[in-house]
């Protein structure tokens, strides 16, 4: 016999909306502390919920929420991850401007991201719905999402959404070599970069842009054949928009300061560093994998990194922030000469790339 809430579940596919509702608001809750429910008959309700985000705007809601909770078991996440149909329908709905659940379904796009096939939106194409025209994008999702996260700040392309979640895609898909070669890389529609678009939100009022953000130029510093690119000031030029983040309003003296890049002079006393110890410390860290080129140690030095990493140890009282200071400091003070060119950077390997979101 089917438990009172297996019969709850079987309501997810009934025909009348008003039942659906009613069956979907009460299962909300059992999608956290009771997931198994969700995974009878081969996973035969997720099937449902996956239908049920293009139902009315309420039940859509309700549905999102519930595979948003449920993608945090393995098997729920390769069975959306995987199915091209329901990818296809939630980019679909995310890029429409008038979507009323696009933030949940960036949520949704998030959790999947952890899944490695899905760096194959690095190739991917779809032609976004004609109401998203003036989102200005050419057919390749990636470039779609980059435009949604950039053009939809604080709700500026869909009223209902900001996109801040999306954040938390790039960031997870850039730990990809394909994804981070897409990242550096010119697009033929506009003829941007994609990461120097997102490099303005480094400095973001919100946690999760920029928590994202600071990640994804991250792993886009182990690509070091782009280190040319992301240091010339000419071209992605991200070195400013690492420091600032950790930069606070201290007083350096002249001979310091009149070296520093032009953005970090004579900033006004209340400046403030980043309040998350975590992303100030994923933004040193940045900054230690662009030491990975001679050039690199080089510029850091000429434009008086170590007064900003100096300052950056003394004031954040955080033992993960401080240890990537001084692993930074080894290396910005370590003699060329005797040490000769490093082809890697020895205290961050592959794992560090990116914290869990």
């Amino acid at each position: 016999m089917p438990t009172e809430l297996e019969e709850l579940v079987g309501f997810l596919a009934h025909p009348n909306p008003q039942i659906r509702l009613v069956a979907i608001e009460n299962l909300v809750q059992f999608s956290t502390v009771q997931p198994s429910i969700f995974k009878k008959d081969q996973l035969l309700p997720i099937k449902h919920l996956k239908f049920l985000i293009r139902d009315q705007p309420k039940i859509a809601e309700h549905a999102l929420t519930i595979l948003i909770n449920l993608t945090g078991e393995q098997d729920v996440l390769e069975n959306v991850a995987t199915d091209d149909r329901f990818l296809g329908i939630a980019l679909g709905l995310l890029s429409d401007p008038k979507e009323q659940n696009a933030n949940l379904i960036a949520m949704l796009l998030a959790n999947l991201s952890k899944y490695d096939g899905l760096k194959t939106l690095s190739t991917r194409k779809q032609a976004p719905p004609e109401s998203a025209a003036r989102l200005g994008s050419d057919d390749l999702v990636l470039n779609q999402l980059m435009d949604l996260f950039v053009k939809g700040a604080d709700g500026s392309y869909n009223p209902h959404a900001d996109f801040d979640y999306l954040a938390y895609v790039c960031a997870d898909l850039s730990q990809h070599a394909s994804v981070r070669k897409y990242m550096v890389t010119p697009q033929a529609y506009d003829d941007v970069v994609p990461l120097s678009k997102i490099l303005v939100f480094t400095e973001h009022k919100s946690d999760v842009r920029r928590k994202g953000v600071a990640s994804a130029i991250k792993n886009v510093a182990f690509e070091v054949d782009s280190h040319a690119d992301l240091l010339d000031e000419g071209k992605i030029n991200v070195l400013p928009y690492v420091l600032l983040p950790i930069m606070g309003g201290e007083e350096y003296d002249e001979e310091e300061m009149a070296d520093m890049l032009p953005d970090l002079q004579l900033l006004p006393p209340d400046k403030t560093r980043d309040p998350e110890a975590g992303i100030v410390q994923t933004h040193v860290e940045t900054l230690t994998l662009l030491t990975t080129t001679r050039e690199g140690r080089e510029l850091m030095r000429r434009v008086k990194v170590y007064p900003v990493i100096r300052e950056t140890h003394a004031r954040v009282e955080d033992e993960g922030v401080q240890e990537a200071c001084e692993r930074l400091v080894q290396v910005l003070m370590r003699d060329e000469a005797e040490d000769g060119e490093m082809k890697r950077i020895e205290e961050l390997d592959d794992d560090d790339r990116i914290e869990e979101v």
